[in-house]
């Protein structure tokens, strides 16, 4: 069974996979901060922006690789991005920070 912080990076990583931008930002708390691409974005409203701009530039599918649990709030999840942006592939690491089952944090290179 998962944990409720396991949980919420699931429901992360599959709405992504269908690219619902209203249940991405919902998984964040109202003060969340998302770094991605040397940008930092506060607040619900520029995650928003976020998946709204540059992270939605190209098409990509996302493979899990693993999941690490640091401790009681701290994940990272690493993987594999393909699709049409340069390079057509790239490796990840996701790190996430989970507060009352809602991502408070999340760091993406």
């Amino acid at each position: 069974m998962s944990t409720p912080e396991t949980s919420v990076i699931t429901r992360y990583f599959a709405a992504d996979a269908r690219r619902d931008i209203d249940a991405i930002v919902a998984l964040f708390s109202d003060d969340a901060v998302v770094v991605d691409e040397g940008q930092t974005y506060h607040g619900r409203e520029a995650i928003r922006g976020w998946r709204e701009g540059a992270a939605s530039v190209y098409q990509y599918t996302t493979q899990v690789d693993d999941t690490k649990h640091f401790d009681a709030a701290s994940y990272l999840v690493t993987g594999r991005l393909t699709g049409n942006f340069p390079g057509g592939t790239a490796a990840l690491q996701w790190r996430f920070t989970v507060q009352n089952d809602l991502i408070s944090r999340l760091e993406i290179d």
